[in-house]
């Protein structure tokens, strides 16, 4: 599963770097450039755009992308000595492989294109969201997939707690 969801992320990076040219234009009928998928549906806009992200999320870190690099491969590294070898619970199993291969494909534009590329934007009622891509998806629900079983595991301690009390 790791190997195509980073598949996945490699062939739509691939495929706007060979068309970046062309989404670069800017159309008179979608206002932020870029190939429009859909405009105003329930007030959302979703368009592909082409960036050169050097920095992390929002390009944070841009000016040292050595260090934002090796603090890139030190995390994941660490992350992922966490998960093998310390992890003792088999439902977080997933949501470490999301976040994961999704770092570990940022982590591989850094070096396949210079920059991690970024494409996919919506536009929220108006508010323009951030340019990411298909590796920040994962993370993403990697990372909101752990604090959920979080929340929901503190929420079973805390109710056995509660019923071992009354009884």
């Amino acid at each position: 599963m790791c190997l195509i969801l980073f598949a996945v992320d490699f062939m739509s990076k691939q495929w706007v770097f060979a068309h970046r040219a062309e989404l670069h234009t800017f159309s008179s009928n979608y206002p932020y450039g870029g190939k429009a998928i859909f405009q105003n549906f329930l007030g959302i806009d979703f368009d592909i755009q082409f960036v050169m992200n050097e920095g992390s999320a929002w390009g944070v870190m841009s000016n040292f992308p050595g260090l934002l690099l090796a603090l890139r491969i030190l995390i994941i590294a660490a992350l992922l000595i966490y998960a093998l070898f310390f992890n003792k619970q088999k439902k977080q199993r997933l949501p470490f492989l999301l976040i994961f291969t999704g770092a570990a494909a940022n982590i591989f534009d850094s070096f396949y294109y210079g920059a991690v590329i970024d494409m996919l934007h919506f536009t929220f009622w108006g508010y323009s969201y951030p340019v990411f891509n298909i590796a920040d998806t994962l993370i993403f629900l990697g990372v909101s997939a752990l604090c959920i079983l979080t929340i929901r595991d503190k929420y079973e301690h805390k109710k056995r707690h509660n019923s071992h009390q009354l009884s």
